[in-house]
Formats: C-alpha cells, sequence, structure tokens
C-alpha cells in the first residue's frame, strides 16, 4: 500500500479523483517534469514547441481545475480532496504541479474585483487562465510580507512598483523580481503592489492585472538550481492603465488580506511538498530492493532500513500536520503560525526526505541519471520561495 493510499472515508468519486491525478502526475507529470529541468537554457522550456504546453492542454481536459472551483461541496471534505490531488500531482513533479495550479489561483482574486468583464474573461470554468501572483520585488523580497515588524509601516522604504489613482483608473509602475512563478507565461497577475505610499508596505494593494495590456514587458525566464519545470520570471509596469474596478483589495483592508493569503499559500506548499517527499521516499524504498551491494540488496542491511523508516516517519508527520490545517483553513479564517508551521516542517521534511534518499542511492545518487538529485534540488528551492522559512518562523512566532 502507498502512504497516499492511508485514507479514511474517502467516497467512490473522491477516489476516482485521487486516482485520476495519480495516473495523470505518472504519466504527464513526471516525465515532462524529467524532459524540462534537462533543458539548459530556462527559455526553452517556455518555447512554443516545449512540453510544457501539452502538459497544461493535458491539464485544461483532465478537468481537475474544476474541483477548486466546486461551490456546493461540503468545505472541509473540499479541502481534503484539494489536498490529496496537490500532493499526488507534486509526487509526479512540484514545479509542474505549482505551474498547474495557478491556473486556478486568480478565480477568487477576479471575483472580489465584482468586475464582470474581469470575470467573464478568466473564470471561465471551460478555459485555461495561467495566473501568477506577483508579489517579490527587486529590491524586496520576504520583508516584504513581514507584517510583525516596525519596518512593515515605514513609509523611508522605497517600493519598486506602485499604483498611483488617475481619476477612475490606477497607473501602475515598476517591476516585479525574477521570481514570480509563471511570470513569462502568465495570462493574468494578481499583484500586490504599494498603493498609500506614505503607509509603506502596509499602504498595498491588490490588482488582476490582464497581462496583455499596453506597458506590460516581460523579462528573461530565471536560470535556477531547482523546479526548473516552473517557469519564474520578471514583470515591468511601463504605466500601465487599468479601471479602479480591477482593485480586488485597497491598503485600508491589505494587511488583513496578505495574511490571509499567507496563510493559504503557506498550507498549499505544505502539500504540495509531502508529495515531493513522498516521492523521495518510493524512489528509496525501489531502489534499497533493487540495489546489491555485499551479496544481497541493501534494503537487508538494518542501517538502510533504519535510514527508510525515518523518512516514512517523517513524511507521515509532515502529511499529518499538512491535512490538519488545510481542514482548519476550510471553514475558518486562515491562522498564519500554523500554515506557517505547515510550510517549514514540510518543506524541511522534503529536504531532508530527498537528501536521504541521496544518500541511500549512494553515488548514483549524485547522477543525473537517477531521479533524486532534482528531488533534492526542488526541495531546496521550497525553503526560499513564499517567503523563506527563516523569515516565515518570525512572523508566526508573534502570533504565539
Amino acid at each position: 500500500m502507498s502512504a497516499g493510499d492511508l485514507e479514511l472515508g474517502l467516497s467512490a468519486e473522491d477516489a476516482a479523483v485521487r486516482d485520476t491525478a495519480r495516473r495523470f502526475a505518472a504519466e504527464v507529470l513526471r516525465p515532462a517534469g524529467r524532459a524540462l529541468d534537462r533543458l539548459v537554457d530556462p527559455a526553452a522550456v517556455i518555447a512554443g514547441d516545449s512540453e510544457l504546453w501539452r502538459v497544461l492542454d493535458a491539464y485544461r481536459e483532465l478537468g481537475i481545475a474544476r474541483l477548486y472551483q466546486d461551490s456546493e461541496m461540503e468545505p472541509v471534505a473540499k479541502a481534503r480532496l484539494i489536498a490529496i490531488v496537490n500532493e499526488e500531482l507534486a509526487w509526479g513533479d512540484v514545479g509542474l504541479a505549482i505551474a498547474t495550479g495557478l491556473c486556478s489561483f486568480h478565480g477568487p482574486w477576479v471575483r472580489q474585483t465584482g468586475d464582470r468583464e474581469l470575470i467573464e474573461r478568466f473564470c471561465d470554468p471551460e478555459e485555461l487562465t495561467i495566473g501568477c501572483w506577483a508579489l517579490t520585488e527587486p529590491d524586496h523580497g520576504s520583508d516584504a510580507v513581514m507584517l510583525s515588524e516596525p519596518h512593515f509601516r515605514d513609509p523611508a522604504l522605497r517600493p519598486n512598483c506602485v499604483a498611483v489613482k488617475d481619476g477612475g483608473d490606477y497607473v501602475i509602475r515598476g517591476q516585479k523580481a525574477a521570481w514570480v512563478s509563471n511570470g513569462s507565461i502568465a495570462d493574468l497577475a494578481v499583484l500586490f503592489c504599494t498603493v498609500a505610499r506614505d503607509q509603506g508596505f502596509a499602504g498595498g494593494g491588490a490588482f488582476c492585472v490582464p497581462l496583455d495590456l499596453p506597458g506590460v514587458e516581460r523579462g528573461r525566464p530565471l536560470d535556477k538550481l531547482g523546479q526548473r519545470s516552473l517557469n519564474q520570471g520578471e514583470i515591468f509596469f511601463h504605466d500601465v492603465r487599468v479601471p479602479a474596478s480591477y482593485m480586488a483589495v485597497g491598503p485600508e483592508a491589505y494587511p488583513m488580506a496578505l495574511e490571509a493569503m499567507l496563510g493559504y499559500a503557506n498550507s498549499g506548499m505544505a502539500q504540495l511538498f509531502v508529495g515531493l517527499a513522498r516521492a523521495a521516499l518510493d524512489h528509496g524504498v525501489a531502489y534499497a530492493k533493487e540495489r546489491v551491494q555485499g551479496g544481497r540488496p541493501i534494503f537487508e542491511h538494518q542501517s538502510v532500513r533504519s535510514r527508510l523508516f525515518q523518512m516514512f516517519m517523517r513524511l507521515e508527520a509532515a502529511r499529518a500536520l499538512a491535512r490538519r490545517v488545510a481542514a482548519f483553513n476550510a471553514v475558518n479564517l486562515p491562522q498564519v503560525q500554523h500554515a506557517i508551521a505547515a510550510k517549514v516542517f514540510c518543506t524541511t521534511t522534503a529536504f531532508e526526505v530527498a537528501s536521504a534518499a541521496v544518500q541511500i542511492y549512494g553515488g548514483n545518487g549524485l547522477s543525473r541519471e537517477y531521479p533524486v538529485e532534482k528531488l533534492l534540488r526542488d526541495a531546496r528551492a521550497s525553503m526560499i520561495e513564499d517567503g523563506c522559512n527563516e523569515v516565515l518562523g518570525l512572523i508566526a512566532a508573534t502570533k504565539l
């Protein structure tokens, strides 16, 4: 029995969704993720003939994205099923799981604007909209989400991206950094930027910005260590004019919205990296049963079995925390300290389990012919993305 099958009370329909996600992960995401990871030039990942576009087409045809828009499903059951799907997809390839997940990310923000044109264009369940969350700036990373610290409200800090009111519109000027996931390919950005400069980062706003507007420019995709199947790239805004109705959240509610966003985002990251940890454990167990040293499979050596058990135990603990937070968030305002704890614990676990898998593979674990070195690189990126773990921990600590 796979660790991913240890679920109580799944309906036949839920089990079918899980199995569909698992097949998609095994047959589409994993081979595509491996192929995209091997591309030397990150621009090739988003080229017209890239495997990425076939993945996105297949994801749209799969219909799993409709799950995120299901308003009739009981909230806790829906949250559990989404967590299961996230784990399965990331078991296949975590970079592509993030990329496909962002195709549903923008929906609540677009609906919150109340702008009929935006909703009709970007919330059609039959169409695939590629979204992105544009937050990080060249001069501001995790510091821009540190609601607990005095600098968050310091007007002396200069933002790199601002929106200025001009009649019935806002004019957006500046840049978002190269860490915007899907930044080079997104159709729509949920843009977090400064609106009221006299309030510092606290005076921000969240805008839904179609990225085909005049004045939007993309930079080159980022060349990075891990998650190379996930395009990331900078976005420039040269006097981009949007109606005021494109604002989903204004300065008066921005800190609260940012904290809620951190809660949901960190909870999602936890679920995804449980999937990566499970992939690393699966590879480690399979290899240990095949690799012969000392005349017998290394699985028969006590030290190897002990390491595999430690990996298994950490994975199960990470999954339990991730699922608990997801269920709570489904019916309550997210408790950011718990969501952060889940993200930090699960990403750290993914890195530790992937590192242990490399150790079990020995010298082969360092070779790109084998899958675990990629998992190690992908997991390492998770401890920095969506807020580096150390800074997130400081935010969570203020809630204790």
